[in-house]
């Protein structure tokens, strides 16, 4: 079916307008939101003929590249730092042993040759955060579970991607030295780390030190610096998905200009890249050859939601302190989403020979174990007691309407209730020069702030401050009351 250029516009508003849509319905019934993406994409292929797997491998590459960038902004190091042995172990070791067992599941079920049986682990190896997160929608899961699991999503698709080009390599290369695969992963995984440290830190300094005219300029500096890095880490064959990543987190994690701004802008358009990307592969995905694979799909499926996950993840924690239902937990949380789907359609470009067999069943599981493990993610986190209320929202910075012409800035701050403010006048506080706390947010209600207004646990403040001063006032009003001596 061939489209004008005024109908291609209008198809795709419709399909990001139903995006929305199903990402709302998404949240209701506590599925992934790529589960009725991709339900979309598959109905629209019965009237659309989509079949170029390198224009979606592209646009699913930069999605990943804006869907990592956005979550590693919204990670707290604080949060991570506590947690990021085992997660490290998870997204490597846990990663390979998910990749071998799968894959001699494969290799027999599939009826393919070794190395086409571990390329399908290989793929299929990675959780994906934006799945995971979805499914738990706004409820609070027990913090070190939560941490885990997004420090392992974003750091373990580097590692399938590895794996996966690797097999893909040896497959396709004859007489491969081994040792030359176990240089290029230290040298991906190294000079990524510090690429995206590096480029964290020029981000961190372009952003807080240019004037830019527009508040609209900010955000879309930001994306393109994550661009760049992955470009810049791809150009020296390091890993350019954990530099984006590493160099997110570092940028979310320091004082920045424009936070809000910033935030909100890769928020949405992380949201459009998935709506862009499932879509896509939807359309790529041809349901009667689903049909064909049914069975397989089915079995491998829980082969490694059941199998497979549980084994890396129990041997990659056995140095840990987790028990064994924070174990099973991690383990059922091991969505599938974005990753594999894209990686499956790397042996279709090299033009493998079973490589639609691959991806139909990459697809299948996928699919499933979103669909299952998605809608169960989050009753199971209540039946082993993990739920602690709602997610509190993390402070962010809101800016002013001249915000490229002024030096000053609104910040948003949260009173936690461990802080030293508590129980303080407003006067009596020791904010720098010309810094204004113009609202008090208490239990909804908004309070005029006066100079007698004493601050408790909970608040929300909103504090005109000047950009070189925000620093002092968030390290004020975030420091933590010291504890009483113990009497002898």
């Amino acid at each position: 079916m061939e489209f004008s250029v005024d109908g291609t516009i209008l198809l795709v508003s419709i399909l990001l307008i139903i995006g929305v849509i199903t990402a709302k319905f998404s949240a209701r019934l506590g599925l992934p939101s790529l589960v009725l993406f991709i339900m979309v994409g598959m109905i629209l292929n019965e009237y659309i003929y989509y079949d170029n797997a390198l224009l979606t491998q592209l646009i699913g590459t930069f999605a990943l590249i804006v869907i990592l960038f956005e979550g590693g902004l919204k990670t707290q190091w604080h949060d991570i730092k506590k947690v990021y042995k085992p997660s490290l172990s998870l997204a490597t070791i846990g990663v390979l042993i998910t990749t071998m067992v799968t894959g001699i599941a494969a290799k027999y079920i599939l009826d393919v040759s070794w190395l086409e049986g571990f390329l399908f682990g290989a793929i299929v190896g990675s959780t994906d955060a934006a799945a995971i997160f979805a499914a738990l929608g706004n409820k609070n899961i027990k913090r070190k579970l939560t941490s885990t699991l997004e420090a392992e999503s974003g750091t373990n698709d580097p590692m399938a991607i590895f794996l996966t080009v690797t097999i893909l390599q040896l497959i396709q290369i004859d007489n491969v030295n081994p040792a030359t695969f176990l240089l290029d992963f230290f040298w991906q995984m190294g000079v990524g780390l510090l690429i995206g440290l590096l480029f964290g830190r020029v981000a961190v300094w372009v952003i807080n030190q240019i004037n830019l005219d527009s508040s609209g300029l900010y955000p879309v500096l930001s994306i393109a610096l994550a661009i760049f890095t992955f470009g810049i880490a791809s150009l020296i064959s390091a890993s350019g998905f954990l530099a984006v990543y590493v160099m997110a987190v570092f940028l979310g994690n320091r004082d920045l200009t424009y936070r809000h701004s910033i935030v909100r802008f890769n928020e949405g358009f992380a949201w459009m890249m998935q709506i862009t990307m499932f879509i896509l592969l939807g359309l790529l995905v041809f349901p009667n050859q689903l049909l064909d694979v049914v069975w397989q799909g089915i079995a491998l499926s829980f082969i490694l939601m059941l199998v497979a996950r549980p084994i890396g993840v129990f041997i990659s924690l056995i140095a840990t302190k987790f028990d064994v239902r924070e174990k099973l937990f991690i383990s059922w949380a091991g969505l599938k989403g974005a990753v594999p789907i894209v990686l499956a359609t790397y042996p279709m470009v090299a033009g493998l020979e079973d490589s639609g067999l691959l991806f139909n069943v990459v697809f299948f599981v996928v699919f499933t174990s979103a669909l299952i493990q998605g809608a169960t993610i989050s009753p199971l986190g209540k039946y082993f007691k993990f739920l602690h209320g709602a997610r509190a929202e993390v402070p962010h910075s809101l800016e002013l309407i001249s915000i490229g012409k002024t030096q000053n800035e609104m910040m948003e701050i949260r009173v936690e209730k461990e802080s030293a403010v508590i129980g303080n006048k407003i006067k009596d506080l020791p904010l720098p020069d010309h810094t204004l706390i113009s609202a008090v947010i208490r239990k909804d209600a908004l309070i005029t702030p006066m100079g007698d207004t004493v601050l408790c646990g909970g608040d929300t403040l909103y504090i005109l401050v000047h950009k070189k001063q925000r620093s002092m006032v968030k390290k004020l009003m975030l420091e933590h009351a010291k504890k009483p001596a113990e009497s002898e």
